[in-house]
């Protein structure tokens, strides 16, 4: 028998190049692929790209410091809006109108890249005017690279999202960008999978499917059994007069999640906020507003017990720590690098 020594293993072990260790985007990646291998962790999504904390605007929606703190704070996703220029170039901007978000006035598609520039972003609430401006999103795309996963909110038609996936694989990123389109029907199921011939291999398609439309799992099951998806968006409607989910409502059970696993895919579920709705508007009354209630418990506990994988928030911060707390996230194996040691190119 030959033996070898501890120090021979060592030695080894150390002779080992860095590069051969799984960065964190990696394993993001790997969690996000293998879905079954990962129940037991909850992946957690920063609401346009990271803006609120504890109830309150820190940042401005969809900056640069967002994304920084959301990657700071270990959010595997954020979410980027995303729209065109006048000249054609894509911008990273929730509304059509530029009043709510920066210093300037009217619409971001009556104005060039170069004039957006001069748009600085403003912290809705206290008013703060930010030194960032409008964002480009090739710009953007050099601070997510290779340090977390950008889930496009698409403000365009489906056609332009080839331009975006087009961006992401000249960047060498695009495995870390997530599309997505929300299907009903066949007739928009058969549309989408034209969409995708024309967008192009690489980039992710995630469908959303909303139960006001959707109540049946096995149209879920050949929408993502279609994509190949690592994910399914689920849109758990909240109406005007109705109180808290107590099952999660006809899109969550015993039944979705068995088809999750039989594809081997993700349930997402949004928790976030909607203006002048109810809370939980999409995640059938359990939303943030409970969390900054201080009932956490009541949203991601609830959730991750309904079988959800992916929770799309505006409180990463209190979701990952209470989350982590409470056996529901399996730590990383690598410190997260900081965003700051982005170029933009």
């Amino acid at each position: 028998m030959r033996i070898i020594s501890l120090s021979a293993i060592m030695i080894g072990l150390l002779a080992v190049p860095a590069a051969a260790q799984d960065s964190r985007m990696q394993q993001i990646l790997d969690r996000l692929e293998n879905a079954n291998q990962w129940r037991d962790h909850v992946m957690i999504v920063a609401h346009r790209g990271g803006w609120k904390e504890g109830g309150r605007i820190r940042n401005a929606e969809n900056s640069m410091a967002g994304v920084r703190r959301s990657i700071e704070l270990g959010v595997e996703i954020v979410e980027l809006d995303v729209q065109k220029s006048k000249d054609g170039e894509y911008i990273v901007l929730h509304d059509s109108w530029l009043d709510r978000t920066t210093t300037c006035k009217g619409r971001a598609v009556e104005r060039t890249l170069e004039e957006l520039k001069g748009c600085r972003l403003v912290v809705e609430g206290t008013g703060e005017v930010t030194a960032e401006s409008v964002p480009a999103l090739r710009d953007m795309f050099a601070v997510t690279k290779d340090r977390v996963m950008v889930n496009i909110d698409n403000k365009m038609e489906v056609e332009d999202l080839a331009g975006v996936a087009a961006i992401a694989r000249e960047m060498n990123m695009a495995d870390q960008v997530i599309i997505k389109q929300n299907l009903w029907n066949s007739e928009k199921l058969g549309a989408m999978t034209e969409a995708m011939t024309a967008i192009g291999d690489g980039v992710r398609f995630m469908p959303i499917i909303a139960d006001d439309a959707v109540d049946d799992v096995r149209f879920i099951e050949k929408v993502g059994r279609t994509f190949s998806a690592d994910v399914v968006e689920m849109i758990a409607w909240r109406g005007e007069n109705q109180g808290m989910t107590a099952n999660g409502g006809a899109l969550f059970g015993a039944r979705s999640r068995a088809v999750s696993t039989r594809g081997d895919w993700h349930l997402w579920v949004n928790t976030f906020t909607i203006v002048n709705k109810p809370g939980g508007y999409l995640a059938g009354g359990r939303g943030d507003e409970l969390v900054q209630a201080d009932y956490p418990q009541e949203t991601f506990g609830f959730w991750a017990e309904q079988g959800a994988t992916i929770i799309q928030t505006d409180e990463p911060k209190a979701a990952i720590g209470w989350l982590e707390k409470n056996g529901y996230r399996v730590p990383y194996s690598e410190r997260i690098e900081p965003a700051d040691t982005a170029s933009i190119n």
